[in-house]
């Protein structure tokens, strides 16, 4: 019944699997709820019943009782961390790591006392893997506590996943499969077998530190020394090993998919070894190898984990169950059946997701070991009723019959039987591929779209795609020749694509992956250019240059002035202004906490009338929501991309370094950014994403207002803030930054839409006291506030007051560059309409533009 846990978990897993475009950080959930969830207790479960058999001594009610205990306050914990992480509630994530920790403490500390009251045999000192790596888990939770704030140093993560992955998961593994693999084999263990076990585990528990330590800090040649000290500590383990199978090859599941999960683990090591080596030899860097190990890590939980977990269990929970020899091969049976299908099927996907393969072969591999894996469930399941039916009629007649399926049992899947079962998955796999390449010939390098003679001679180039740049961008290429372009992304957290002159392009690819590019036969020089939206102006452009030939160059070019905007006509149905009021803040005792979510995606909004832009928006409108709050007040902004591409926030209102809260995170992820606010102002807020001019003027940007100490009362206060658009070559098409770089915007406007304060006017009284905060996003224009009708008694620009309500002294505009902000207060004598705008008389012409509606006083 202890299993059943680990069943939930990995359901809950195949739930985020499917489910995960509609989840906050999917690939960190789906990693933590297999490792910290389903992992995690399948280890305090049978890590203690091993402790047990290995020290030779019998669990009282007592032991049972505190196991219990521990086993729900490490699952609650889990449970907590799962949710604080995604939610951005830190609280939550401190209390489950803490429950966390001293379950699994509790539990070291419980085979320690157990082992120093024991006579164990010659292998009962492998209980020490179960308390190192019990420690290791310790220190891993707290650093994931600590990263989880926000604040840590990015290598923190690396160090964070080298110690739960390697240490918690791996050394647990080390110290069980010296037993537990030549128990599944069915044969005697090395002679050898305890005392390399006891020389490995110092190799293993130093080489995690080690190998953490200088992930932490960013020294590659700490971290290979680490990494170099666990391999050989894998290897002093795996001569033994390799020994036992020599003698009993595998045959069953439980010994083929723990195999196989060794291997996995063993090479992803040593690929991280051999990355960290080349990195520090070409001064590659700390990024690239930081790349590695989140590339990996996915292949050490699906590869390894996974499969040791499935590999494990296949074999422990029909010995656990027992009821006699042929109720326990009954369900050994019933754990093999299609074993060797399901195997081959899950890891030949594998393998093909780490290929440079298209995106729709990857997402259709990813299927394909989903229900491979996930299987096991059903499997389960249907194995333990099998065996607990064989039980009551081995309990009913009293009597140990044997039959074929027994014998079968004993030896594992008849050899045919895997062979016929193995050649099947594989045929599956490949057979899927070759579909997924039939519809998407171009990502699987078919050169779906390519020209010329098929026959012709084929020139292959690889090329980089990273920082803005192709790398070689310049491609010769004898002219009568086939081109193909192995492209990579190889940056860190763009997407980026490449699109031919000649109309053949790549899908987008995310971080680390690849497409193969059938160009055609190139006759003519052939321009390139990544279509990201700024990307091509940043300079990320190729060129294909036919050598040996006279031609014109092939070019693309369209665009539109955006001309012919009826600025007077009525808005679109469905219009609502942007809310420009700003409420008063509440009294308050202290600074004050504001938890805000910001939720990034692509939406078509009505800019002026009758005029659509697809824009990229924080919680669904351009300028995103107004802030407020205090000096001393504290924001913690959780910040959500479900937008198509990588974006980014920056809060001028906090002061600290950007690398890390400022970063670029790619579609499907979030990021927690917290700051103080120590000073007054109306301060912008923007994404950062590179070309930032692009996103700004595509809608990215916010006003987030910070009351001095001391700020007298007002009737109403208003926030604007200005911005452009420099619109597309269509309706609902996204900014054109060749605009941007002629400095030609079509609109500009108050709060996101052209004149919409003409349509929908701000209100006040004759007699009250007004307040308008504005500020000017840009990214070109700059704003000199106006109220036509009316004059300034107040004026308090970018931290400082040049007029403050002196009687007889006035002012008639706030002149404000990008990026700059303040507030100007006035009351007026009689009612009627003011117009606001900005002074830069074009540009109001352009939507900066509105009314204040001045009603008479009672």
């Amino acid at each position: 019944m202890r299993d059943i846990p680990t069943a939930l978990w990995l359901l809950l897993t195949l739930v985020a699997i499917f489910a995960h475009r509609d989840l906050p950080e999917p690939r960190w959930l789906m990693i933590h709820l297999l490792l910290l969830g389903a992992i995690t207790h399948a280890i305090l479960t049978w890590s203690e019943y091993f402790s047990f058999a290995l020290l030779r001594t019998r669990a009282t009610r007592r032991d049972q009782r505190l196991q219990n205990i521990r086993l729900t306050a490490s699952n609650l914990g889990a449970v907590l961390v799962l949710i604080g992480v995604p939610t951005g509630v830190w609280a939550l994530t401190a209390i489950g790591a803490s429950a966390l920790v001293a379950a699994v403490l509790w539990h070291a500390l419980a085979i320690v006392r157990r082992a120093r009251g024991s006579l164990p045999g010659k292998f009962g000192k492998t209980v020490r893997y179960y308390v190192a790596s019990a420690s290791l888990l310790a220190i891993g939770s707290v650093l994931g506590a600590i990263i989880a704030r926000g604040d840590a140093a990015p290598q923190l993560s690396l160090s964070h996943a080298l110690i739960n992955v390697l240490g918690w998961v791996g050394i647990t593994v080390a110290g069980t499969v010296v037993t537990l693999w030549p128990t599944i084999l069915r044969t005697r263990a090395d002679d050898a077998a305890p005392v390399w076990a006891s020389r490995a585990l110092p190799a293993l528990t130093i080489g995690v530190l080690v190998a953490a330590l200088g992930a932490g800090v960013a020294n590659l040649p700490l971290l290979a020394l680490g990494l170099a000290g666990y391999l050989a500590g894998l290897g002093m383990i795996g001569m033994s090993l390799a020994r036992a199978a020599r003698n009993a090859p595998p045959r069953s599941v439980a010994s083929l998919s723990v195999g196989l999960a060794l291997s996995w683990w063993a090479g992803c090591v040593a690929v991280l070894l051999v990355g960290t080596i080349v990195a520090f030899a070409t001064d590659a860097g700390f990024a690239t190898v930081s790349e590695l190990v989140y590339s990996l890590v996915p292949y050490l939980a699906a590869g390894f984990a996974a499969q040791v977990l499935v590999g494990a269990l296949s074999y422990l929970i029909p010995v656990v169950l027992g009821g006699g020899p042929r109720p326990v091969r009954v369900g050994t049976e019933a754990f093999d059946r299609l074993g060797p299908l399901r195997l081959t099927v899950a890891n030949a996907s594998l393998v093909v997701y780490a290929l440079p393969v298209s995106s729709l072969m990857r997402v259709v591999a990813s299927i394909l070991y989903v229900l491979a894996m996930g299987s096991f469930l059903v499997v389960m399941f249907a194995a333990m009723r099998a065996q607990r039916k064989a039980k009551q009629e081995s309990a009913s007649t009293g009597r140990v019959v044997r039959t074929k399926a027994d014998t079968k049992a004993d030896t594992g899947i008849a050899p045919g039987r895997r062979a016929g079962q193995a050649l099947t998955g594989l045929i599956t796999v490949v057979l899927a591929m070759v579909i997924a390449a039939a519809l998407d010939p171009i990502g699987a390098g078919w050169g779906s779209g390519a020209t010329g003679d098929a026959d012709a001679p084929v020139t292959t180039v690889q090329v980089d795609a990273a920082d803005m740049t192709f790398t070689p961008n310049v491609l010769e290429v004898p002219a009568g020749n086939r081109l193909v372009i192995e492209l990579t992304n190889t940056d860190a957290t763009q997407v980026h694509d490449l699109v031919l002159a000649n109309g053949v392009k790549s899908d987008r690819l995310a971080p680390g992956e690849t497409a193969t590019i059938d160009a055609g036969v190139i006759t003519a020089d052939v321009e390139g250019w990544c279509s990201i939206v700024g990307h091509r102006q940043m300079g990320m452009t190729l060129t294909i240059q036919a050598t040996g030939a006279t031609q014109e160059s092939a070019s693309s070019a369209s665009g539109s002035d955006g001309s012919g905007i009826d600025l007077a006509a009525d808005p679109g149905p469905g219009f609502a202004p942007y809310e420009a009021s700003l409420p008063p803040l509440p009294d308050q005792d202290g600074p004050a906490t504001h938890e805000v979510t910001l939720t990034v995606i692509d939406q078509e909004i009505e800019v002026a009338p009758g005029v659509t832009q697809t824009l990229w928006v924080y919680n669904g409108s351009a300028p995103g929501p107004t802030l407020h709050g205090r000096v001393g007040d504290t924001f913690i902004i959780t910040l959500v991309n479900d937008g198509a591409m990588g974006h980014s926030i920056d809060f001028h209102a906090g002061a600290f370094a950007p690398d890390e809260p400022m970063r670029t995170i790619p579609p499907g992820e979030q990021l927690t950014y917290t700051f103080t606010a120590t000073r007054a102002g109306i301060w912008m807020y923007h994404c950062s994403t590179a070309p930032i001019s692009a996103h700004i003027a595509n809608g990215m940007y916010g006003a987030v207002v910070i009351e001095p100490d001391v700020l007298p009362a007002v009737d109403r206060s208003y926030v604007l803030v200005q911005g452009e658009y420099y619109l597309g070559d269509h309706a609902g098409g996204e900014v054109d930054t060749a605009k941007i770089e002629d400095r030609s915007p079509d609109l500009v406007v108050f709060n996101g839409y052209a004149n919409q304060y003409d349509h929908a006017p701000l209100e006040a009284t004759v007699g009250e006291r007004v307040r308008i905060w504005v500020l000017d996003a840009g990214v070109e224009r700059p704003s000199t506030f106006h109220v036509i009708g009316g004059q300034f008694d107040t004026v308090w620009k970018e931290g400082a007051y040049s007029i403050d309500n002196t009687p007889g002294v006035g002012a008639q505009a706030m002149d404000l560059l990008p990026g700059q902000g303040g507030f100007v207060e006035l009351t007026f004598p009689e009612s009627g309409n003011y117009p606001f705008v900005t002074h830069l008389m074009v540009d109001a012409e352009h939507g900066a533009h509105g009314i204040l509606a001045v009603a008479p006083s009672d």
